[in-house]
């Protein structure tokens, strides 16, 4: 089953947020149906950085070819504003396919973009938008391949403001809408009232951000198809690390972190290592062997 058949089910979608293949791994291994390729845990984990329009295409796709040869989940990757203008969308769209993207979210803010739940964004027009995703929809090679048109207008136009890009996105085609950071569960109600119908709605949950914390469970209820929590990965790691580095730091040693870490033959099971070298071992050359005259 493909991501465009899976949002056709009324079962909510739970895409967890990954930045890398070994995350990428570990989301397939829980048992997850599909992961979202992060723009903002990418700034986090390979730059250090906060989600300010930092990261570029190149190292969007990168990470999405080292991720697909790990993973065989549907992915949603997060391309941002498309990096440009809509000729910039049409090769980022072919590009971020080829590499195994199975849908490509498109944002409509202007640049330098922002991560959807902080303050101070800015947005181009609605009709340049819809332009993006006329070009991004011209530009896929497969009509599986879904493109999720995301508006930030809430936290600069205003609701009403959501709505009515939200709809003009969807008249242009789009495959799944995302109105980002709604407040509470009364604009929530009022975006899958006008929209769930028609579309497949995603939400992002951010922790700590402007959108309630509900439960996939709630957000079923409430009529979304695709739940995503794109940075909780990442701060669950940091969490951990914080810990890990503080114990380590503390006594010079990890007894007190043994409990909460893979020993070395754990992390090789997990990466499938003695499978690996098994493999490999096909492939090592031998001496050829040499026919031996006969009197």
């Amino acid at each position: 089953m493909n991501l465009r058949q899976r949002l056709l089910q009324e079962r909510i979608l739970v895409a967890p947020g990954i930045y890398d293949a070994f995350s990428g791994l570990l989301v397939e291994r829980a048992g997850f149906e599909a992961a979202y390729l992060s723009g903002a845990s990418i700034a986090y984990t390979r730059l250090g950085r906060p989600d300010i329009g930092l990261v570029s295409f190149a190292e969007v796709r990168d990470t999405l070819v080292a991720i697909r040869e790990r993973n065989s989940l549907p992915l949603i990757v997060d391309a941002d504003t498309g990096f440009g203008n809509a000729l910039n969308v049409e090769r980022t769209v072919r590009e971020l396919e080829r590499a195994g993207a199975s849908a490509i979210q498109l944002e409509d803010q202007g640049s330098p973009k922002r991560c959807g739940h902080l303050d101070g964004k800015t947005l181009i027009a609605s009709g340049e938008m819809v332009g993006k995703l006329k070009a991004a929809l011209d530009a896929r090679a497969c009509g599986d391949t879904l493109i999720v048109a995301r508006t930030d207008a809430l936290a600069v136009e205003g609701f009403e403001a959501a709505l009515e890009r939200a709809e003009h996105y969807l008249e242009a085609g789009a495959d799944v809408l995302f109105v980002e950071a709604v407040r509470d569960l009364e604009q929530m109600k009022c975006v899958v009232a006008r929209f769930a119908s028609r579309i497949p709605l995603l939400v992002n949950i951010v922790e700590g951000g402007k959108t309630p914390q509900l439960s996939a469970a709630e957000l079923q209820a409430l009529g979304y198809r695709l739940a995503i929590f794109p940075g909780g990965t990442v701060r669950a790691v940091a969490h951990a690390l914080e810990a890990y580095f503080a114990e380590l730091h503390r006594s010079g040693g990890n007894q007190g972190n043994r409990a909460r870490m893979l020993d070395f033959a754990g992390l090789n099971e997990l990466l499938g290592t003695a499978q690996l070298v098994e493999r490999g071992r096909r492939y090592e050359s031998r001496e050829p062997e040499h026919d031996h005259e006969t009197a």
